[in-house]
């Protein structure tokens, strides 16, 4: 399973508006991000307007084409792109560059042994 995670950046006045529609974001585009392959997905926004999205996916660039695909997210990434800065003209799901991992939890597979002594922490 693939962690993606990106940054776009809202317009500061067009923050409140955008809370608004994704506190109720259409039925059929939830549907489609399921059907998609689209699991765990989170957006978190900062009070200056940076955008962090978080998924799960099996694969992101086929989860992303599949999307891409439906009628649905053409008119939603549509009424979005307002939203956002510097798209560079891309739809607001195309402008999203997904960051590199560089620390996992989950996946550290060392055994960590804590020494008081040392001052060694986490």
């Amino acid at each position: 399973m693939q962690r993606i995670c990106f940054t776009l950046q809202v317009r500061p006045e067009r923050m409140e508006e955008y809370k608004r529609r994704h506190s109720a974001v259409w039925p059929e585009m939830q549907q489609a991000l399921r059907e998609t392959g689209w699991h765990n997905y989170s957006l978190f926004l900062r009070p200056d307007g940076l955008l962090i999205g978080y998924l799960e996916t099996e694969d992101f660039e086929h989860a992303r084409s599949e999307m891409a695909r439906r009628d649905v997210n053409q008119r939603w990434q549509r009424e979005m792109l307002p939203f956002f800065v510097q798209t560079n003209g891309a739809t607001p799901d195309r402008a999203m560059s997904p960051l590199e991992e560089v620390f996992h939890l989950d996946e550290q597979h060392q055994d960590v042994t804590l020494n008081p002594a040392s001052g060694a922490s986490l």
